[in-house]
């Protein structure tokens, strides 16, 4: 051992030796490769895996992103689980189910668009308030995000259809969104005491539905709304009366609902909800008042969320109230039932005072 240690060629021979030993029992090939011309450059989506997800964006402006599985099914009626903490006040306004790699289009209540990738949203827990939108989008003050759209959802249609709190519509072609600055674009010229809430996409051919917080609805060709330029400030879609507003619209094809399978979903803030077979709602011209789709009461509340879906889907229906609770159901444990019907309980509130703030489609 002595004659070891005090010649440091044999030392280097025992190590050489030792060496070689591990290599052949737990050496691998390389993993990294060397790439003729120099280093390529890495985006932040070679880095993103492309998967499903879920985005969730609050009333004063605060958004996050989570995996698509955070929320699991569960039985119609039931309590569910806490979605999000929100600070006094505020409420969930939009749940996006879409891909990391998507492109993002946001609207605002003043009428401008913005654009962002869906992996440029910060991940964030299940019960997390999550970040404030100002931070990625140039918000003017009082300016809100009131529509989220994904390009890769909308790309195959020819228009985007927008409609105000006030009932006026706008169709506008998809091209005109193509190139969205990031200090943003007029997408419609509004009145200072309107917002722009809703923007769907159209093929040019379909039929649109309105639906207000009073329990009246309104069902209309596109036809009647030519398109406009993106500066255009739209024409009037559904007559309110007194104290109401819309609360919902969807772009629909005519085909579809020829067959009956096609249905309007409302739910109103006091947890009540029901499905009714879209051809219970006759075509009428652009502007009118509408017809029942609710019977409002104080037992159900004004209606909060109404959307159109497909009976023959396998979707799940998720309600978010005010106080940040979610239900996760199966749409097809929803009842269809009549227009001048009140619903059934869809979901019941942990705390006393809360109500629905949204409802989305999974």
């Amino acid at each position: 051992m002595e004659e070891i240690l005090s010649s440091p060629k044999k030392i280097l021979e025992i190590i050489k030796k030792e060496t070689k030993e591990i290599a052949e029992k737990y050496g691998e090939d390389r993993r990294t490769k060397i790439v003729v011309g120099g280093v390529k450059e890495f985006s932040m989506e070679d880095l993103v895996p492309n998967e499903p997800t879920i985005i969730m964006s609050t009333h004063d402006g605060y958004i996050k992103r989570m995996p698509i599985d955070t929320f699991k099914t569960q039985a119609r009626g039931g309590k569910g689980v806490v979605g999000l903490t929100t600070k006094e006040e505020d409420v969930i306004e939009h749940i996006i189910t879409t891909n990391t790699h998507d492109n993002m289009l946001f609207f605002t209540t003043r009428g401008r668009v913005f654009q962002l990738r869906a992996y440029d949203i910060p991940v964030a827990s299940r019960t997390a308030k999550g970040q404030a939108l100002v931070n990625f989008l140039q918000l003017a003050p009082n300016e809100k995000v009131s529509a989220i759209r994904s390009m890769d959802d909308i790309s195959k249609y020819k228009y985007l259809v927008m409609v105000t709190s006030k009932g006026v519509i706008k169709k506008t072609s998809l091209d005109d969104f193509s190139n969205v600055r990031a200090s943003g674009l007029i997408a419609l010229k509004i009145k200072p005491d309107d917002m722009l809430e809703w923007v769907r996409p159209s093929g040019g051919a379909d039929d649109i539905a309105i639906i207000t917080s009073g329990g009246q609805a309104i069902r209309f060709k596109e036809s009647g709304v030519r398109p406009m330029g993106r500066t255009a400030s739209g024409v009037r879609g559904i007559k309110l009366r007194s104290n109401d507003s819309v609360v919902g619209m969807d772009v629909v094809s005519p085909n579809l609902i020829s067959k009956k399978v096609l249905e309007l979903l409302v739910v109103a803030e006091n947890g009540l909800g029901k499905r009714t077979i879209l051809t219970e709602y006759k075509v009428q011209g652009r502007g009118g008042s509408g017809i029942k789709t609710m019977s409002v009461t104080d037992k159900t509340g004004r209606i909060v969320g109404a959307s159109i879906i497909n009976n023959t889907d396998e979707k799940d229906l998720m309600i978010i109230s005010v106080k940040g609770q979610v239900v996760r159901t199966p749409m097809k444990t929803v009842p269809t039932l009549g227009r001048a019907t009140q619903g059934v309980r869809l979901m019941r509130f942990k705390q006393d005072g809360d109500k629905v703030a949204s409802m989305t489609l999974l």
